[in-house]
């Protein structure tokens, strides 16, 4: 009961770190031309999940300063704000003429460097170097970075339309709260999901964008927590599963299969304006 008034807490605390950066932030894109025609065409900032990145890092600062900080928070600060950072740097530089795993890298087969490789690649490093701190044998490893890697990549295939990234990453955890991940991580993360849920309002009414900043980001928050805390079976399964959606993906699209189920299509746009 105490974990969980204290959890409540921290992720107010998000809540309202959120509405002061956002007041700030999204003014600022707009001013400096930071914008991006959403999938109705219209013309409105994009990466500002980036924000959330600044929301950990002001939180984490409190939590050090009331003797909470634990060095798992700096691992995993590191690798969000890395994935966050390469994020931003391809909603503001990013060519979408080359899409997916496939394009990406057979664009760098052919030497050609693209703003998605250099997420890709850096992503991917980020992974790894995670997975060599927290893993055991090779294998381990392979199991641990592939985890966090395509995490990381589902949640930006799941924004391509207002809200739905943000409604993927809170069923995830929902899913993980359920098969594992326990109160300490989540008072790691509380003042995150304090941030996503101010922010999504926003995001549903289309007014402001995810971008790869928030969505990358926020996909690296499941591959890390699934990582430390799930069971190696449960680890093996979640692979399997994050393999066989990319798979598809590359030939068939999501938001395709969404609109072709009625209840997928009713809860992709619940809030939606």
């Amino acid at each position: 009961m105490i974990v969980f008034f204290w959890i409540l807490t921290v992720l107010i605390m998000g809540l309202l770190l959120e509405a002061l950066l956002l007041y700030l932030w999204v003014p600022f894109l707009r001013t400096q031309g930071l914008v991006g025609r959403n999938y109705l065409g219209v013309e409105i900032p994009v990466g500002v999940g980036f924000s959330f990145t600044f929301v950990l890092l002001l939180s984490y600062m409190l939590y050090m300063a009331w003797g909470w900080y634990q060095p798992v928070y700096l691992m995993f600060l590191f690798g969000f704000s890395f994935i966050a950072f390469l994020g931003f740097v391809d909603d503001m530089l990013g060519q979408r003429d080359t899409l997916g795993f496939s394009g990406h890298f057979g664009a760098l087969f052919r030497g050609k460097l693209t703003t998605g490789g250099i997420k890709a690649l850096g992503g991917g490093g980020a992974a790894l170097f995670i997975a060599l701190i927290i893993s055991g044998p090779w294998w381990e490893i392979l199991l641990n970075t592939l985890v966090i890697a395509l995490f990381t990549n589902l949640l930006n295939l799941l924004d391509l339309r207002p809200g739905r990234a943000v409604k993927g990453f809170l069923f995830f955890m929902l899913v993980l709260g359920l098969i594992g991940v326990k109160g300490e991580a989540f008072f790691m993360i509380a003042p995150l999901l304090g941030a996503v849920l101010w922010y999504l309002p926003g995001d549903l009414g289309g007014r402001v964008m995810l971008g790869d900043a928030g969505s990358n980001a926020l996909g690296f928050t499941l591959g890390f927590l699934s990582i430390m805390h799930l069971s190696l079976p449960a680890k093996s399964i979640l692979l399997i599963l994050l393999l066989l959606i990319h798979l598809y993906t590359e030939k068939y699209s999501l938001s395709t299969v969404i609109e072709k189920n009625n209840f997928l299509r009713w809860i992709d746009r619940i809030g939606r304006e």
